[in-house]
């Protein structure tokens, strides 16, 4: 099953649209799927124009009375998701923007990515679009990969993703009562990759070419505004991104002694240190008497 999670805030004259080519797209590629909308509390015609779309497809809509923020809306969903699953190993959570800045036609690759082993999968940038994106985002992206050190991640600002939903599900096991998300906007996306890294395998990024659909609306996003918060979330994420990096020990290596441990300047304490043979204890004098040697006479 694939649970398409789409959160929306006045797209009334994109989100109708997207849902059709998703169904379209999924009916083709022959998987079983679920469309998750989060309407965030729009001010426009949203409302009316899911309200049909509610009754001819496989949908599930979600209505906030007042906006409450991408990043809580994106985390209702794939809490949805997650629910709903009982194959968590197999099925696969998919968020992209209701605006057509993500492609639809993009889900197939990234679906067979999860389905090919992978925990995660990431749309990558478009060669002709890279062009394109307004420099806030590029700087973002730029700054974040070595700030995070993720393998297999691209472009950890991106939205459109695929999660295997078992790594969904540990996330908010791992998170208890509270949320996993914390932030909005740009910053929200690269704490869901962080967070859920931890508890994936492997992630892969699907390069993709040619050209993409251009966003029917103007973005209505703070470029300066994102930028800012988005770095300072992913400092704030950094140490976190690092152990999701680092490679577990194996389950059989032996614990390390407290006595064991490098100083603080990473050395080994001298009481640990291999003597080195062949050498007198004292300077200038010669090699100690061989263990071999015969006894002195009587």
């Amino acid at each position: 099953m694939i649970y398409v999670c789409v959160p929306a805030w006045n797209e009334a004259p994109t989100v109708g649209l997207l849902l059709w080519r998703i169904r379209q797209l999924l009916t083709a590629f022959s998987r079983d799927y679920q469309i998750l909308v989060v309407n965030d509390g729009s001010t426009d015609a949203s409302e009316e124009v899911l309200a049909p779309y509610a009754r001819a497809l496989p949908l599930t809509l979600i209505s906030h009375r007042r906006r409450e923020g991408y990043g809580r809306s994106l985390e209702e969903l794939l809490r949805l998701a997650a629910s709903r699953t009982d194959r968590p190993r197999r099925d696969i959570a998919v968020t992209l923007q209701a605006d057509f800045s993500d492609a639809p036609e993009d889900l197939p690759d990234l679906v067979k990515r999860i389905e090919g082993g992978a925990d995660i999968a990431l749309a990558g940038a478009r060669t002709a679009s890279r062009r394109r994106a307004p420099l806030a985002r590029r700087m973002a992206s730029l700054l974040l990969r070595p700030a995070l050190r993720l393998p297999g991640v691209a472009d950890p600002v991106g939205t459109l993703r695929a999660y295997r939903l078992v790594t969904i599900q540990r996330l908010i096991a791992e998170s208890g009562a509270g949320p996993f998300i914390t932030r909005d906007g740009w910053a929200a996306d690269v704490e869901l990759l962080v967070r859920s890294a931890r508890h994936a395998r492997r992630i892969e990024t699907v390069e993709l070419a040619g050209n993409s659909r251009e966003p029917v609306r103007a973005s209505r996003a703070h470029p300066t505004r994102l930028l800012w918060d988005t770095v300072r979330a992913s400092f704030a994420l950094r140490s976190m991104a690092r152990r999701a990096a680092a490679p577990e020990p194996p389950a059989d290596a032996a614990p390390t002694l407290a006595a064991d441990a490098p100083d603080a300047d990473g050395a080994t304490p001298r009481r640990h240190r291999p003597r080195r043979r062949g050498r007198g204890r004292g300077r200038g004098k010669g090699p100690g008497p061989s263990r071999h040697a015969s006894p002195p006479a009587a």
